[in-house]
């Protein structure tokens, strides 16, 4: 989308408005699309995730973020929500800022209407990141986890369902079994 575009939406415009919206909206170079509310389990994978990695962070100088906070892709012009991101980032110390630009890991927790977008568009538009070196990505149909690292090289790599869990970048090992606590999602088959 193009700036002359009459549906075009200016980002200065989009987060203006965000600032007294009720609903939250994602931005996407000029369009904006509205966030879905998420099932119990989805919040509880959050919360178990959370727990996790901020009793693990304490004094180490990153930050977690919860879906409430925006990630900004600047080299795509865009505005997500991701639901977990952590900066590890001076830049990014909590602010009246509405979003953050240099995250170190970004967790998306899964739904069917959002999944394939999660694992196309979005994760296309992450990569841009320069500060991003982990992307993870928690399904709600199963106890399934996928796990994109970014190494040296600037190349990205795929592991699924290593238990524990080994956040790399930021030195952390979560149970599957922690991840899904209090769900009712399976565990995959043997």
């Amino acid at each position: 989308m193009i700036a002359t575009d009459p549906l075009y939406i200016p980002p200065e415009d989009y987060l203006a408005a965000e600032e007294t919206s009720p609903t939250r909206y994602e931005y996407r170079d000029g369009e904006v699309f509205a966030m879905t509310g998420g099932t119990l389990n989805h919040n509880v994978i959050i919360g178990n995730l959370f727990f996790a990695l901020k009793s693990h962070l304490r004094g180490s100088g990153c930050r977690i973020f919860t879906e409430n906070v925006k990630t900004r892709i600047k080299e795509r012009n865009a505005f997500y929500y991701p639901d977990l991101v952590i900066s590890c980032d001076d830049r990014d110390q909590p602010s009246d800022q509405q979003y953050i630009d240099h995250p170190r890991l970004i967790i998306e927790v899964l739904s069917p209407s959002t999944a394939r977008f999660d694992r196309t568009e979005k994760f296309t538009d992450y990569r841009t990141i320069p500060s991003l070196t982990e992307y993870v990505l928690v399904s709600t149909d199963r106890q399934h986890l996928d796990i994109f690292q970014r190494d040296d090289r600037g190349h990205w790599s795929l592991t699924s369902n290593t238990d524990p869990v080994q956040l790399v970048s930021v030195g952390c090992e979560v149970a599957i079994t922690e991840i899904y606590d209090d769900t009712d999602i399976p565990e995959p088959s043997v």
